[in-house]
């Protein structure tokens, strides 16, 4: 559940490019007027208006025909808005905001990227306006990508609350890890008494599969608990697509076969010893291993195939669109 990840969001807007230009053509085209360049306290409250109905909003200047910045930054930090100097008209005229829209009507939009001024992704939508004097001026509003994907899925309302499943999380993962650290422990003890205890191998010869189970078991919680952390914590799980689900689902079933298979060859090693009592168990466990290969294996093929249907039904939506 971490934030996602450029790769994440860049796929995400390349999916919704055309939904995403026309919002951000509506927000822009409502908001512009002659009268932001002639009152600062008017642009001022525009930008607040608009910021507190789109949080993704960032950044809003001004700019004179000639792509020289005429106007402070109008910032949304900690959803206030306020103005950041820039300096004596800093020049914007190699910029692609101003190339796109210096010789165009409309909202021209830009390409996504990485913004000097926050450090994030995003885009820069803007458009010209006629001032008084027949000049041009150009209104540019800086967006944060991540946050206008979030908010376009309506993934708003669980980012919030993220933080506490990652506490949660996070919790669970540490009591795993001290079980982990329990069974290592057992696994030790076991092992010096075997190695300082004398040689009775021929009356005991099960005892060191006692100390393969412990080890086996912390093998196969660790990497529960590991998986968990990666899934939940560490990396980004986009819940809007099936492939986060099915990778999920893979791995934990992955972790389950392991411990059972280990789990089934040591019954084996125990009837091959003369305790052949455990062939029974040791034969049910390999079929309960090969029963789960089986359905895991049908689970991602179908899983893949449904999402690759669904992605190009999606496709068709919008070039008929």
């Amino acid at each position: 559940m971490a934030s996602m990840s450029y790769l994440s969001v860049i796929e995400r807007y390349h999916e919704y490019e055309a939904l995403v230009h026309e919002l951000l053509e509506s927000i822009l085209t409502g908001m512009a007027g002659v009268e932001l360049f002639v009152d600062t306290g008017k642009a001022i409250k525009i930008f607040s208006d608009v910021a507190a109905r789109y949080p993704f909003v960032e950044l809003m200047y001004l700019l004179d025909s000639n792509g020289r910045q005429i106007s402070p930054n109008l910032a949304l930090i900690n959803q206030q808005v306020k103005l950041l100097s820039v300096g004596e008209s800093p020049d914007r005229s190699q910029r692609p905001y101003y190339l796109n829209v210096r010789d165009k009507t409309g909202v021209q939009i830009t390409r996504p990227y990485l913004s000097n001024a926050s450090g994030h992704l995003c885009l820069s939508a803007s458009i010209a306006q006629t001032l008084a004097d027949n000049k041009k001026g150009f209104v540019v509003v800086d967006i944060n990508l991540t946050c206008l994907i979030e908010y376009m899925m309506g993934d708003r309302a669980r980012r919030r609350v993220t933080p506490i499943f990652k506490a949660v999380y996070a919790t669970l993962v540490t009591g795993l890890f001290i079980i982990v650290g329990v069974l290592i422990c057992i696994s030790a003890r076991d092992i010096w008494q075997l190695l300082i205890a004398d040689y009775q191998m021929e009356h005991d010869s099960l005892r060191p599969f006692g100390t393969i189970i412990f080890i086996t078991l912390a093998l196969a919680i660790f990497d529960l608990g590991k998986t968990i952390l990666e899934e939940e914590v560490l990396m980004h799980k986009d819940i809007f697509r099936h492939s986060s689900t099915r990778r999920t689902i893979t791995r934990f079933v992955s972790t389950i076969l392991i411990a059972i298979s280990i789990e089934a060859l040591l019954t084996m090693f125990k009837a091959s010893l003369g305790k052949f009592e455990y062939i029974q168990g040791a034969i049910f466990m390999m079929l309960a291993v090969v029963g789960l290969l089986v359905g895991l294996g049908l689970y991602v093929y179908l899983g893949a195939k449904a999402e690759a249907l669904l992605t190009q039904q999606q496709g068709n939506k919008q070039k008929q669109g």
